[in-house]
């Protein structure tokens, strides 16, 4: 096995439903550390295994295939089946079994197409539920107690299936009165009402029994954490001095989607690459514009080698956990797809369940990438 490279630092979209050569040379070139499938990606079962074992094969060492698989109209499963009911549904059900069949149904399907990592649970609070910062429906819980609850049974229950976990959005876009996506919100929220509410929540599942894997550091500023006004993703006070040191979080650390808005509109290519690293990220995620990561490959060989190191060791020790796909056929496909429909009967009622999520993508780009 050849030695890791820069490549492994980044988490990369994938173009299309098929690899084409320009696109496997690419991967073998740059050998990210792993893939993150949206719906451009998702066609039919048999096609969507296909996919990733084809990155499997690619990869020198075993990648991270991951997919934002909550629930509602975050869930990129839908496209090929039944849409499971989002965390608002289940938090309103207030049914503790039906949140961890969510969670076991969850791990289960993705293990079948070869993913190892879901990236939720959610972590924020729905302090207003119809806030316009691309939250909508997807929190467990309107206090941190709710969350805390609610998101850990589902966290547990993934976990159990061998699938990894990844609390977001790190410190919390509860308050945010924008969609990252589109623009930063910087915030002057107290300490005190962030440790009383946000932080709360993700101390709780930084350490103990029922940790996440992974934590997805969000595009928000808050003054009282860096008066820099840094974004969280890109700053060391807040990825390196409260998540790791502070609250003693040992898992990966990755940034949020370097692609949106809140970053783009105020760092340079190569400056967001450099400070995601230097903040303490181990894996910078870019999730359209992936003609650029050897680019980010570049940029990356100049950083200290500090930085480096500690990437790559978290990276490794990450993907040693990492489960192998199951078995694929249509019938188990079905199978679990059939689950997902009786646990939407269960949550919603079989007149709400036949109602799906607008697709349209009107209210956030989180719901159509």
């Amino acid at each position: 096995m050849k030695s890791p490279s820069h490549g492994q630092l980044l988490l990369l979209g994938v173009p299309g439903y098929e690899i084409d050569e320009a696109y496997a040379d690419f991967v073998r070139r740059i050998q990210p550390g792993g893939f993150i499938l949206f719906g451009r990606n998702i066609q039919t079962p048999a096609q969507l295994r296909a996919l990733t074992d084809r990155l499997r094969e690619l990869s020198d060492i075993e990648p991270i295939i991951t997919i934002d698989q909550e629930g509602g109209r975050v869930s990129r499963l839908k496209l090929l089946g039944n849409e499971p009911p989002n965390a608002r549904q289940l938090r309103d059900k207030g049914d503790l079994e039906l949140i961890a069949c969510h969670g076991e149904l969850t791990g289960h399907l993705l293990r079948i197409f070869g993913f190892n990592l879901d990236l939720c649970p959610v972590l924020d609070i729905a302090f207003d539920d119809e806030a316009d910062n691309s939250l909508r429906g997807r929190c467990y819980g309107t206090t941190a107690d709710q969350v805390i609850e609610m998101a850990g049974v589902f966290n547990q229950a993934l976990r159990s299936t061998g699938v990894l976990s990844c609390g977001k959005h790190f410190p919390g876009y509860s308050c945010a009165s924008s969609d990252p996506h589109h623009e930063l919100s910087a915030l002057p929220r107290p300490r005190t009402e962030l440790e009383a509410h946000e932080l709360k929540v993700f101390r709780r599942f930084c350490t103990g029994e029922n940790p996440v894997d992974s934590m997805m550091i969000g595009h928000i500023a808050f003054k009282e954490l860096d008066p820099s006004g840094m974004p969280a993703s890109l700053s060391p006070a807040v990825t390196t001095k409260l998540l790791r040191e502070e609250m003693g979080f040992q898992g990966l650390v990755m940034t949020d989607d370097l692609d949106m808005g809140a970053i783009l509109n105020h760092y340079g290519f190569d400056e967001m690459i450099r400070l995601g690293l230097a903040s303490g990220n181990d894996l910078l995620m870019i999730c359209h514009r992936t003609e650029l990561a050897e680019q980010a490959a570049k940029v990356l060989e100049k950083c200290p080698a500090e930085q480096i190191d500690r990437a790559l060791a978290n990276i490794a020790a990450f993907k040693a956990k990492l489960p192998p796909p199951t078995t694929f056929t249509e019938e188990n496909y079905k199978a679990l797809d059939q689950g997902v429909w009786d646990l939407r009967v269960n949550v919603l009622g079989a007149e709400e369940a036949a109602k799906r999520s607008p697709e349209d993508g009107k209210r956030s780009p989180v719901e159509v990438y």
